[in-house]
Order: C-alpha cells, then sequence, then structure tokens
C-alpha cells in the first residue's frame, strides 16, 4: 500500500481555465469577456437654456462614460439646442447612457445615429511660418485653407471627417505644428432621415 491517493500527481492534474474572484469562486473566462466597446454618436435635443451642459456633462462624469466629443450649437427652433456626442462603450454601455440622457429633464429626445450618418469636425492647425507657400499647398490638398499668415507662423483651416483631420494633422507635422484646436463630430443623419 502506498499511502497516497488514485489518480495523476499533482502536477499531472488539469488546471482549470479563469481567476479566483475575492470571495475565492472561480469565474468562467467566457462570462469575464468584457464586450467589444463601439464608437457612436447619440444627439440629443435639448432645451436651449442655461445649465444643461452641465447638466448633461455631470451625468457622464457621475457614470463615467468616456465623452469622445461634444459639441452643442442652435437648432431651427430658438427654444431648442443640440448636443452631439461621441463615446466609445460596449453596446450595454450606449444604451445606459441613452437611458440616463433621456430622464435628464431638460432633454427632450436622443438618437443614436446610423453608422453612415454625415460626420464632419473644423480644426484649426497652426504650422512654423518659414514655408508658406508649401503649407498653403498641402492645405488645398485636404481642400483647407490657410486663414493667417505672419512670419512666424502660418494657420490653416481643414473641415471633414475624423480620419481626413487626422492625416492633415500627420502631414502637417512636416512644418512644425505649433498648436492644434478642434471643434469635435457635428453631425446629420443622411437624406430624409430626422436626427431627432
Amino acid at each position: 500500500m502506498s499511502g497516497g491517493l488514485d489518480g495523476p500527481a499533482p502536477e499531472e492534474r488539469p488546471t482549470p481555465d479563469g481567476r479566483r474572484n475575492s470571495q475565492g469562486i472561480r469565474i468562467d473566462p467566457e462570462a469575464e469577456a468584457e464586450p467589444e466597446a463601439r464608437r457612436v454618436v447619440l444627439s440629443a435635443l435639448v432645451k436651449h437654456e442655461p445649465g444643461v451642459l452641465a447638466s448633461v456633462s455631470g451625468l457622464f462624469r457621475r457614470r463615467q462614460f468616456n465623452i469622445e466629443s461634444l459639441t452643442v450649437g442652435p437648432t431651427t427652433d430658438q427654444d431648442r439646442a443640440r448636443i452631439t456626442l461621441e463615446i466609445e462603450e460596449p453596446d450595454p454601455g450606449i444604451e445606459q447612457a441613452k437611458k440616463q440622457l433621456q430622464k435628464l429633464v431638460p432633454v427632450i429626445a436622443v438618437t443614436e445615429l446610423e453608422p453612415d450618418a454625415i460626420r464632419r469636425e473644423l480644426a484649426l492647425i497652426k504650422v512654423d511660418g518659414s514655408a508658406p507657400d508649401q503649407v498653403g499647398a498641402v492645405a488645398e490638398m485636404y481642400d483647407g485653407k490657410t486663414v493667417d499668415v505672419s512670419q512666424e507662423s502660418v494657420t490653416v483651416e481643414i473641415t471633414g471627417s475624423e480620419q481626413k483631420i487626422d492625416a492633415a494633422i500627420e502631414t502637417f507635422g512636416r512644418f512644425g505644428i505649433h498648436e492644434i484646436v478642434r471643434t469635435g463630430t457635428a453631425a446629420l443623419e443622411r437624406g430624409t432621415r430626422r436626427t431627432t
């Protein structure tokens, strides 16, 4: 009689996947896996009154939603404004953001825009002024225009998708970028579809 238990040695026994939580319970790795995040644009039609933006940004701060961009502007109705938010969250987080926004009193309607919605951003890029002709040529390449020139710097305006702006900034990097400002995404549904 050996005195040991039947079966494989401890080092030969299969090891279950997954870690244990603080209570010592093993967590199924598939259940633990976080759903993939996606970037979406939410359009909120709100009352055009003081404090609305603070209410919306406060909600996102409390719920720890990360805002990628945020723009606010008037609509054709002088009593209403439109807030365009771009967030990157898993689907449950996106649904939660929409529901929480809808609960705010100054919010009239919330819409998640279709992936093919028209999205535009404006950027002002100030670069070194040693080669203004070359800077102007690059601006034209991106359908932009020069809006200010001095001996020290040239400022160009570029409008377009986020990808286009990113590409332009990378190209202007060869001239030495002094400053950049971007507006964030403004978006509307295509064709006859209404945004809200």
